[in-house]
């Protein structure tokens, strides 16, 4: 075990290194995620929920012009968009990698008495041909994957989506990129967010700067194991992103603040771009 914490300690993780253990569908982990969706003046999960509504009346009112509107929501989480977006009409499939959220959408829509079709699988896996409107990746979650698995996503949501259908996402800036700084620092805890036993967290932040990408690394050290978890984004320019979007098949690509429709700057912390096949 020595050896293996000194291996984590002494070098940066490998560009887009995976976890060695679960993190969405972690047993344990999964639960302070699921209780971080659900709290509305919480950010780490889910935006604050009022900044969700208004998302969602924007996207709504952009595809206004829409009949019988069928939307996926991929890294749907416990359904927090999905529910709103039914309410506003539209026919909604959520996906998302962990089960204890897709027990809770499917159970909150059931009470509520909302159709919504729910998936528990990894959306790097959907297989769909021109069955969506809409198709939403909302919260910097396209930046957290590999860079071959950006690809190929796009060209699945390219092909989910009908002709002239919507891909609606967002993802961190440059400008964001900029206030990143490489850290190190590390906790005691009998009980916690990682782990429900006692442990250690050594967590850092890497840059890597060829590629205006960082990872948070958390090196959580029990009794018997040690687990290290890689969370990975990247920030984007517009013009990267309209060439990952053009390179997938799409026709059309505009560019806003955010997934609330607010207008697009350089100065923003945040792209949205919402591409038209």
């Amino acid at each position: 075990m020595n050896e293996l914490l000194l291996h984590y300690l002494s070098q940066k993780p490998e560009f887009y290194a995976p976890s060695t253990s679960k993190f969405w569908d972690d047993e344990h982990i999964s639960k302070g995620m699921l209780e971080a969706h659900l709290n509305p003046d919480w950010e780490p999960a889910t935006r604050k929920h009022t900044y969700v509504r208004s998302s969602v009346d924007w996207i709504s009112d952009i595809t206004k012009h829409m009949e019988n509107k069928a939307l996926l929501d991929l890294g749907c989480g416990p359904g927090i968009y999905a529910e709103l977006f039914t309410e506003k009409g539209f026919q909604v499939t959520g996906v998302d990698l962990s089960s204890r959220s897709i027990q809770y959408a499917k159970q909150s829509s059931s009470s509520k008495r909302l159709q919504i079709n729910y998936h528990c699988q990894n959306y790097l896996d959907i297989v769909y041909n021109n069955e969506f409107d809409v198709v939403t990746l909302i919260y910097h979650d396209f930046g957290v994957l590999a860079p071959q698995d950006r690809e190929k996503l796009l060209l699945k949501i390219q092909k989910a989506l009908k002709p002239g259908g919507l891909f609606i996402v967002d993802t961190l800036s440059m400008k964001y990129y900029e206030g990143i700084k490489e850290t190190t620092s590390w906790n005691y805890s009998d009980s916690g967010f990682w782990s429900n036993r006692p442990h250690a967290c050594i967590s850092s932040v890497y840059r890597y700067d060829k590629s205006s990408s960082y990872v948070d690394q958390y090196i959580i050290i029990e009794k018997d194991c040690i687990n290290c978890y890689n969370i990975w984004n990247h920030a984007f320019t517009t013009e990267e992103l309209r060439n990952d979007l053009y390179g997938a098949g799409f026709q059309t690509v505009d560019f806003f603040g955010g997934v609330a429709g607010e207008a697009y700057s350089d100065a923003g912390q945040t792209i949205c771009a919402v591409a038209r096949k």
